[in-house]
């Protein structure tokens, strides 16, 4: 949605305020929290969160440079090695009720190779959907403060997700995305030079 955002200068260079740091991994409630002393450069892996889950159709990993063998050090493949393991069979196969979502809450609370490296950040920042997050169901039957949440769409937000739109039988996603296409379109002539620039 937003063509001019700077990765670098809305999330790299802010990461250290940016971190939701001892937090629950899955809202609202697990047991496993976030790090409270990552520094970025440790962080391979940013996600967010929804109300209910960790949000997977949105993130940024790090795909860092292999390092030459000549040079006789190891060659850094993280990012290879986490990808490995959110589809291995093992968990494709497991039969996780959200499948590779559940997957991807599990392998970042049980492995601590892959939670030694995570960030997680507001939602807005990588991953708006087009409506408001409400309580869940889950949530209103724990003994937890009610939470207010910031999941919406607003004007230079970098993404907009249609969650669950394909799903849902009553939901017509060309609908839901025809005013967000505008928006995005306009934003693109501004930049090209075609168009009013700075619209949002």
């Amino acid at each position: 949605m937003n063509p001019s955002l700077s990765l670098y200068e809305n999330v790299f260079s802010n990461l250290t305020s940016l971190m939701l740091k001892d937090i629950p991994v899955v809202p609202p409630d697990s047991v496993i929290h976030t790090f409270s002393h990552l520094k970025p450069s440790q962080v391979y892996l940013i996600l967010t969160q929804d109300m209910d889950n960790v949000a997977h159709t949105s993130f940024i990993l790090r795909n860092t440079e292999a390092i030459p063998v000549a040079t006789g050090r190891p060659k850094d493949s993280w990012a290879q090695y986490f990808l490995d393991a959110w589809f291995d069979p093992l968990y494709r196969a497991y039969a996780f009720q959200k499948a590779e979502n559940h997957a991807l809450e599990h392998i970042i609370q049980w492995h601590p190779t892959i939670l030694a490296k995570l960030a997680v950040v507001d939602q807005r920042l990588l991953n708006s959907y087009n409506y408001e997050s409400q309580q869940s169901e889950a949530e209103s039957t724990i003994d937890v403060p009610s939470r207010q949440h910031d999941s919406k769409w607003q004007p230079g937000d970098l993404v907009i997700n249609f969650k669950g739109c394909v799903e849902a039988e009553e939901r017509v996603c060309e609908k839901e995305m025809e005013q967000y296409y505008k928006i995005w379109e306009e934003t693109v002539a501004g930049l090209d030079g075609n168009g009013a620039a700075g619209k949002i």
